[in-house]
């Protein structure tokens, strides 16, 4: 019998059950009405305790392998439709195609007792049918806005897919450089990464949930997961609470303001406590301290992962475990299914536990409109059901705004259209390693690779001379000689070199953060004819660049852009668009600095940057504490001088009131600037240490040729906050430095003190 036919009586007689339940479970998540409640509560009255497990088991599609993860609770598509009928499965992931969806939720909504619909999800992490660039380049762009727009039109895509879920975004601080899963974030910093975290959550979701292109957003990993030690993915980490309340916290936190009702506990442990079963964080921290309404959903197979931890003997137990620490949903594994029943008939999993999460998980449901539009968007509509050419603008637009422009000696760029020999050379010349990692359904359109987009850029297709030079991680017989001879016959050589698809991503942590060596020698190679070099990196982490790479005359950082690759890139190369973005994450000068990050502690023994430096202080014998290429570092054509920092309270901020923050930026070029204007902190002296400086805000400001801006920021008692020796959030006065400028390095300096009425 379809819920939809439910008697209305019933819905009335339960009505006073939803008033007492939601009394006795604190507030529900907005956008509920009572009869919606009561609608919830007649559904977990009727299902049986197998019914209920089965709300919070959620599989891959039977009969689909997911390369080198494991194989886990594997079905046929035949017993995989039987346990939807039979009420044991909320949803799927990650299936592609309309019909497949179709029939599973034709099985739950038309042929199963309670007809309670599927949801289904996905890794919808920088695009669906348009690929817009990997969110570590989106968040260079210093745009959270523009976080919001593509990951808006992801999840326009990807709902008329028929999904309304993506396991994203993901949220984790990234500060060692090894570990690849950093390209799926938005750096090193706290405070960028709860703007994006929050951008990200509304894009998915928009204003309302119900909406047939809102998707389910999903912050990930809960908590502390980019801290893995030696940057090895799924590795131990071990925290101070200070930091992980400090650093690693607060992006979830923002996500959560922002809306986000699902979210993804982390493979790791912290502190001898996996993830997956640390109530402190999942209870404690998650609902009795932010008041989350939404539910938690494991990792892939992260509640079975608590056997091999040794946190759990078997199944049984690490199902125990888990639940009761409070991750609601179990992913892949089906230990629920297996262990739930039993330890709910034993009393030793509450059945109030049960219900709790069953209530979240349908409440949910029922926001996303899945019960009254089971079949939205899994309809086989005719035409095209979002405007791809609009997507397709947007992920040039994200692109572009997206590179770094690290360097330009002598003004080597932009490059001529008509007066240039222009020698691509590298592997990345042409269209492949585009997309980046995380792009798991078919049916994207091929991307304009650089070589077609530079030669349709130039005056004469004759002016472009291409030559691969060599492969990835391995010489080609004549590659370095036919390069060079290009590279001699040029008058300037673009050397596209990085790292492939397979180089960054989940289980793609690196121990050695350079440049492969083959494209290192093709790099040397090339430079030695003394031709200009401009030299175009395909990342999805910071690198730590040597020899000709790091010397080169112009250096452009372009990660993995997506569809419009070539497109942006050219655009920039040729000055049709200004370079506007700015590093997320920080340059080591080698890969022995890492982990790396411009917020570090002073130490006891500094090694100032104004001082020789000398024995016994905290530095490196062969290399300085200073990045290759500072966090928030980047280039545009036109030159711009920051000059007039003042404050509304010369030397003073009083307790309860604000101080403003003035500076001038004068563009000195003859084209528009768009200039990242940062604003830092540093505290002096408090009763815990703090980081030599603190990003508190910033604005991306167009400035006309000639022209003088004034830019201002408003800074409250709250944004010096800091977690106290009591672990709680507290403020002191005292002395702080204040920085304006165009990176975590330098820029107009002043100082004030915050003095207590």
């Amino acid at each position: 019998m379809s819920v939809c036919r439910f008697p209305r009586l019933v819905f009335a007689l339960l009505f006073l059950l939803a008033c007492i339940t939601g009394c006795a479970t604190g507030p529900t998540p907005g956008g509920l009405t009572p009869m919606s409640i009561a609608r919830v509560e007649s559904l977990i009255v009727r299902m049986t305790v197998e019914e209920k497990v089965g709300q919070l088991s959620l599989y891959a599609p039977a009969g689909i392998d997911i390369v080198a993860n494991p194989q886990a609770a594997r079905q046929s598509q035949e017993q995989q439709l039987a346990d939807i009928r039979a009420g044991r499965v909320t949803g799927l992931f990650n299936n592609a195609g309309l019909e497949g969806k179709r029939r599973a939720q034709q099985a739950a909504v038309n042929e199963s007792r309670l007809g309670i619909p599927l949801l289904f999800g996905a890794d919808v992490i920088h695009g669906f049918r348009t690929v817009f660039p990997v969110p570590l380049a989106e968040a260079a762009s210093w745009e959270p806005a523009l976080a919001e727009r593509t990951a808006h039109a992801s999840a326009v895509e990807a709902t008329a897919d028929g999904f309304r879920w993506t396991f994203a975004p993901m949220v984790d601080i990234a500060r060692d450089a090894r570990w690849g899963r950093g390209v799926e974030g938005a750096g090193e910093d706290v405070y960028l990464g709860r703007q994006f975290a929050a951008a990200r959550v509304r894009g998915f979701q928009g204003k309302d949930l119900g909406r047939a292109d809102a998707m389910l957003a999903t912050p990930k990993h809960f908590a502390g997961y980019g801290a893995a030690e030696g940057g090895l993915d799924y590795n131990t980490v071990d925290l101070s609470e200070r930091t992980l309340r400090e650093v690693y916290l607060p992006p979830f936190r923002s996500a959560i303001d922002a809306g986000a009702l699902s979210i993804m506990s982390a493979f790791n442990e912290i502190g001898g406590i996996p993830s997956n079963a640390n109530r402190n964080l999942l209870t404690g921290v998650l609902r009795g301290e932010w008041g989350f309404q939404g539910f938690v959903v494991s990792d892939y197979t992260a509640d079975e992962e608590l056997i091999a931890h040794g946190f759990a003997a078997d199944g049984r137990e690490a199902a125990k475990r888990a639940f009761l620490a409070g991750t609601d949903v179990s992913m892949q594994s089906g230990l629920y299914m297996q262990h739930l029943p039993g330890l709910v008939a034993s009393g030793e999993v509450p059945m109030s536990r049960l219900d709790d999460a069953v209530r979240r998980v349908l409440r949910i449901k029922l926001r996303l409109g899945l019960f009254d539009q089971p079949f939205r968007g899994l309809e086989d509509a005719a035409g095209p059901r979002f405007d791809s050419s609009a997507h397709q603008a947007l992920a040039r637009d994200a692109a572009g705004r997206s590179i770094v422009m690290l360097r330009n000696d002598g003004d080597v760029l932009p490059l001529s259209k008509s007066g240039q020999r222009v020698a691509l050379i590298g592997p990345f010349a042409g269209a492949s390693d585009l997309f980046g990692p995380w792009m798991v359904f078919p049916g994207q359109a091929s991307p304009a690779g650089i070589e077609e987009a530079i030669r349709n850029s130039l005056a004469s297709p004759e002016l472009l001379t291409v030559v691969r030079g060599s492969d990835v991680d391995a010489p080609i017989a004549g590659g370095i000689d036919a390069a060079v001879a290009a590279a001699r016959e040029a008058d300037v050589v673009v050397l596209s070199i990085g790292e492939n698809e397979q180089m960054s991503g989940e289980a793609r942590s690196r121990s050695d953060i350079e440049i492969p060596r083959a494209q290192q020698e093709l790099a040397d190679a090339v430079a030695a004819t003394g031709k200009p070099v401009v030299v175009l990196l395909r990342n999805g982490r910071a690198l730590a660049l040597r020899g000709a790479v790091r010397n080169a005359r112009a250096i452009l950082v372009t990660w993995f852009l997506g569809s419009q690759t070539g497109p942006a890139i050219a655009d920039v190369l040729f000055g049709d668009v200004n370079p506007s973005g700015r590093l997320p994450v920080s340059f080591p000068q080698t890969p022995g600095q890492v982990p790396y990050y411009y917020s570090h502690k002073r130490t006891g023994r500094p090694q100032l940057a104004d001082a020789p430096a000398t024995f016994y202080k905290a530095r490196y014998l062969d290399a300085s504490n200073d990045a290759l290429f500072p966090f928030g570092h980047g280039l545009g054509y036109a030159r711009v001088r920051y000059e007039g920092l003042e404050l509304s309270s010369p030397g003073r901020m009083a307790w309860d009131g604000t101080l403003t923050v003035r500076a001038r930026i004068t563009n000195t070029g003859k084209r528009e600037a768009e200039e990242v204007v940062q604003l830092y902190i540093g505290n002096r002296a408090a009763s815990v240490t703090r980081p030599v400086r603190e990003l508190k805000s910033f604005r991306k400001v167009r400035v006309p040729a000639g022209q003088t801006m004034a830019v201002e920021f408003t800074l409250s008692r709250a944004d010096l906050m800091f977690i106290g020796q009591d672990l709680q959030p507290t403020v002191e006065p005292g002395n702080f430095d204040l920085w304006v400028g165009p990176s975590a390095v330098g820029g107009l300096k002043t100082s004030f003190r915050l003095a207590p009425e």
